[in-house]
Order: structure tokens, then C-alpha cells, then sequence
């Protein structure tokens, strides 16, 4: 059963990697203190991965969008990301 995040404090976002894939999903913006926006914690070199949970992930020419509690996602392979309101 996929958790919600609602534990911490959290963004959700749409975000698109180099190969095409769609991610929705959310992400802590605590994770790193001064960070508390998304554009913030991608353009960190802090960490080279962005940590996403309850994520969806479409991929192209896959049909099925996938499901994941967790992915980590290489900051250098994301082409964009926009923050989406989070839903009480």
C-alpha cells in the first residue's frame, strides 16, 4: 500500500528525465536546511540524487504508468521539474 506524504513537508512535482520519462511524485523540502523550495533542492550540489516518494512514472512507449514508494532520481539526468500544489 502506497503511503502518502503527509508525515513530512513535502512538494509535489511533475518532472521530466532525458529519456523521456514523466515522473509525479513528491519530495521532502526539509531534507536540507535553507532548501525549502524544489528549484532549490535540484540545483543543490549538495546531493547528486533527488529523493522521490509515491511517485509515478510514465515512460515512453510503456502504456501502464508504474507505481514506486521510493526513487532516486541523478539531478544531471532531470530536464525539468514544476512544483504542482499539494493536495490536503
Amino acid at each position: 500500500m502506497t503511503q502518502l506524504c503527509t508525515d513530512i513537508n513535502t512538494r509535489n512535482l511533475r518532472l521530466a528525465l532525458v529519456d523521456g520519462s514523466q515522473i509525479n511524485a513528491c519530495v521532502n523540502i526539509d531534507r536540507q536546511p535553507g532548501y525549502d523550495r524544489v528549484s532549490d533542492l535540484i540545483s543543490s550540489s549538495r546531493e547528486p540524487f533527488l529523493i522521490l516518494m509515491n511517485a509515478t512514472m510514465h515512460k515512453s512507449g510503456i502504456g501502464t504508468p508504474m507505481q514506486h514508494d521510493t526513487i532516486f532520481v541523478n539531478k544531471d539526468h532531470i530536464v525539468w521539474a514544476i512544483p504542482e500544489e499539494n493536495s490536503e
